[in-house]
């Protein structure tokens, strides 16, 4: 490999990794999805659930996309292989760029049937149906959903890629591609691991972090797993 080609690919691979783990720096910068189009996503503390069937939808896309913007990129980069002219590509490039157009064919197929009748077959949308009276629909889930996220009095921690909010009816993770709903009185909390870290960098003090299992008492629910850091005061005296 020539050497812009080799700096390229280290460069575009750095990039990658940030933009879909998107670090504080990228976060800073305004390097995330949720930045770049923000016009059309709209505002999370107006509208909680439309916009994260947005973002998600947009996430997936954008990222399904980064194959194919790594092969464009080699197009200048190595320039002598002729990837402009896939005809005259080598084999193996000629596969690659088969594979980064059918990532987002893919996305684009599901980001579909997600969004057909108003995101009624987004998995987030299916899974607020299960909360939904027999006479109302999803979409009042929704509505109760975003009025309590718009409170003061809400609980949220963690990552922008790993988001645990807690309102007064429902326990909400937001990560990258999925956001997890579960009612706070269906279901059962189980502590499945617990480790011990020698210092918190905030306190200076030992932390426990605890991954606790949210299983909805209805099985069509998925379950999924909150990781909670607890400060370990007792341990000196701090009680």
């Amino acid at each position: 490999m020539d050497s812009p080609e080799v700096t390229f690919t280290l460069a575009y691979v750095v990039f990658a990794v940030c933009f879909v783990f998107t670090p504080t720096e990228f976060h800073s910068a305004g390097l995330t999805v949720q930045n770049l189009l923000s016009g059309w996503l709209g505002s999370e503390d107006a509208a909680f659930v439309p916009y994260h069937l947005r973002r998600t939808a947009a996430t997936l896309l954008c990222h399904s996309l980064l194959p194919l913007g790594y092969y464009v990129g080699m197009c200048f980069a190595a320039s002598e292989k002729r990837l402009y002219s896939p005809s005259q590509a080598p084999e193996t490039w000629r596969v690659f760029l088969l594979l980064a157009l059918t990532l987002p064919a893919i996305a684009c197929a599901l980001i579909y049937y997600w969004s057909r009748d108003r995101w009624a077959h987004h998995p987030l949308a299916r899974t607020l149906a299960r909360y939904a009276l027999p006479q109302s629909g999803w979409r009042a889930v929704a509505s109760s959903v975003d009025t309590e996220f718009r409170r003061i009095d809400k609980f949220a921690t963690g990552a922008p890629g790993a988001r645990v909010i807690v309102t007064d009816t429902w326990v909400l993770k937001v990560t990258t591609y999925r956001v997890r709903v579960a009612q706070q009185q269906d279901v059962h909390l189980t502590v499945t691991e617990s480790q011990q870290r020698d210092l918190s960098p905030d306190s200076n003090l030992p932390v426990q972090l605890l991954t606790i299992r949210v299983a909805s008492a209805d099985p069509a629910v998925p379950a999924f797993d909150i990781r909670k850091h607890l400060v370990q005061a007792a341990l000196h005296g701090v009680r």
